[in-house]
């Protein structure tokens, strides 16, 4: 008898209610990996770590994109949601290396993250 296998990841679970976009990654082989869960920062569950995908600028001169970028926010970092507001209010404590910083939800939200061990 075959055991079945670990099924999804927590962070495949947490997320199902934000519906996360699916997006395949593309490898060096010139064949589709398996679906990677794309989630936003203000979406992901407390206490999860992702890995940085992008920072989405609203504009051309987007101060607040910069100001992420500039923080450390940059394709390949890893970062966390430590706490959460109550009642899903502002601000998220947000770790990204070993330093964190309290995020608005709408700032938060700029950031767009892929599931941790999962390549940026």
């Amino acid at each position: 008898m075959i055991a079945p296998g670990p099924g999804p990841s927590p962070l495949r679970q947490q997320v199902a209610l934000a519906q996360p976009f699916i997006q395949w990654s593309y490898n060096a082989k010139h064949s589709y990996s398996r679906p990677v869960c794309a989630v936003r920062l203000s979406d992901l569950p407390k206490g999860f770590q992702a890995v940085v995908d992008a920072v989405e600028a609203a504009h051309d001169d987007d101060r607040i994109a910069r100001r992420l970028r500039d923080l450390g926010f940059v394709a390949g970092e890893t970062v966390r949601v430590v706490a959460r507001a109550p009642m899903g209010g502002d601000p998220l404590l947000v770790q990204v290396g070993t330093t964190r910083f309290a995020l608005r939800r709408s700032e938060a939200a700029r950031v767009q993250t892929l599931e941790a061990g999962a390549s940026a």
